[in-house]
């Protein structure tokens, strides 16, 4: 069972793939306008086709892997980000039948196979539940949190779609800077897939011993070249790179170090990009979306956060809290993964109340729902593996 979903996990991954270049056809040029849109609309229907089918396959990966483990697999990195990347996808599939719009395709099918690419990075073994998961809470609490944030990821790529349109890439300003952050952020991630990926098929292991922040000795392995080393660390294995710097017990020297690898190699690949299109990154994809309605664009964002904002509030205010008061006996404690919870909350009941009362429509909005996502993106990144608490990911 667990090589089957395996394997349909892949065939979903090189589906959705296929799928972008599909989405990408409808953009190409044709002489006669009536050839344009017929060829744009075979293009696109071929692509939402393999874009369902590929979602089919990541569905049959997660009811097998059910089955293989017992329990909704959603208990760690790997299952969570894999679920939260179908349900974005699955998102995609109800807002394109809504408003048969591709180009959201070229830009939101992307980001899914980067979460994808991004959850195999992590263990795949299926493991037991640890005493404290073993609830029914599990599947509602975690499937619901991770729906609604796939829906509001989809607001995200509205907005990216709104600003590459309308932000000015003549001209270095505030917006093109910032807008190029956005691209630079998922092209690190591009660059964490890349080494992570170069580095396990090299079967890269370096062993130390050190001392952790509690005293304790301790033994580490890193997957990676140590540019950064642990608290007193040994280098247990040879022929492997001595760490330039080493770090305080408090600091986690391997996630650094994989921090370290990964902003490296994006930096690369953005250098890369910029010398080969001698343009911005957000200046490559102007002439996908130079015939995008702007309109719809925004509508597009708004309803994503309509719909998505109740159903994060769902499962992740009040399902969790109901689940606290079971577990912990508590229904808040100011755990970070709580903490970050409300923040992504409240920030999208800002954007609500600033677009509803306030009128930040347009390229206001659009801005605000990349600002979102990246909150989302820090808590599944940043919380879940950094910060230590009561939730298993930390």
């Amino acid at each position: 069972m667990a090589a089957l979903s395996s394997n349909l996990l892949f065939v979903s991954f090189i589906l959705y793939l296929i799928a972008t270049l599909f989405f990408g056809g409808t953009i190409i040029q044709k002489k006669g306008l009536q050839e344009k849109k017929e060829h744009g609309s075979r293009w696109a229907t071929i692509g939402i086709i393999l874009t369902i089918a590929g979602f089919i396959s990541q569905l049959g990966y997660f009811i097998f892997r059910w089955i293989a483990a017992g329990h909704a697999p959603v208990s760690n990195m790997f299952e969570f980000t894999t679920f939260f990347g179908m349900m974005l996808v699955g998102a995609f599939i109800g807002i394109y039948f809504i408003y048969k719009t591709p180009v959201l395709g070229l830009f939101t099918l992307p980001i899914a196979l980067l979460i994808i690419a991004y959850a195999s990075m992590f263990p795949k073994e299926i493991s037991p539940l640890i005493p404290a998961l073993q609830s029914y809470w599990l599947q509602i609490h975690v499937t619901t949190t991770a729906i609604g944030q796939a829906i509001l990821a989809i607001s995200f790529a509205a907005g990216v779609i709104y600003l590459v349109k309308v932000v000015d890439q003549t001209k270095f300003s505030i917006k093109t800077f910032f807008l190029e952050t956005v691209m630079f952020g998922l092209i690190t991630t591009l660059g964490f897939v890349i080494v992570t990926s170069v580095f396990a098929f090299m079967n890269y292991e370096a062993e130390f011993n050190w001392i952790n922040k509690n005293g304790a000795e301790t033994v580490e392995v890193f997957t990676m070249p140590a540019l950064v080393g642990p608290h007193e660390g040994e280098l247990l294995t040879e022929d492997r790179l001595e760490p330039l710097v080493e770090m305080p017990a408090i600091v986690n020297a391997k996630k650094l170090n994989t921090v370290i690898w990964s902003f490296g190699a994006g930096i690369v690949l953005y250098i890369l990009f910029r010398f080969i299109f001698r343009k911005r990154i957000a200046a490559i994809f102007q002439p996908f979306v130079k015939n995008m309605n702007l309109e719809l664009v925004d509508e597009i964002s708004y309803r994503s956060v309509l719909i998505g904002f109740p159903v994060f509030t769902l499962g992740g205010l009040i399902f969790a809290m109901i689940w606290a008061q079971i577990a912990w006996t508590r229904f808040w404690g100011w755990d970070p993964k709580e903490v970050w919870a409300l923040i992504t909350w409240l920030f999208y009941a800002a954007f609500l109340h600033l677009r509803l009362s306030r009128g930040w429509h347009g390229e206001k909005s659009a801005w605000l729902a990349v600002i979102g996502f990246a909150i989302i993106i820090f808590n599944l990144v940043a919380v879940n593996l950094v910060f230590a608490g009561l939730h298993s990911y930390a």
